[in-house]
């Protein structure tokens, strides 16, 4: 399974959407810093996650969430 995610980090008030195969080692490896983007957010959290059978449809997605309309739907569902 592959999943897309968003992050947020309090610390600087903003989201992080990305695909993995493994959400939880993703989101540790976030909040380790190993990723130059979002370290310096840490602690990120994990507030939204989708599933999708192939690497193709999450990455479709992801770009759909990175999208203005994909914020826009972000915003709605996560209030």
């Amino acid at each position: 399974m592959y999943s897309v995610y968003v992050l947020f980090s309090k610390k600087l008030n903003k989201r992080y959407i990305g695909s993995t195969q493994d959400v939880d080692q993703r989101l540790n490896e976030h909040n380790l810093g190993k990723s130059k983007f979002t370290s310096g957010g840490i602690p990120w959290e994990l507030i939204y996650n989708e599933s999708f059978s192939t690497n193709s449809e999450a990455r479709k997605r992801e770009s759909f969430l990175k999208s203005g309309v994909g914020r826009k739907f972000l915003d709605q569902i996560l209030q």
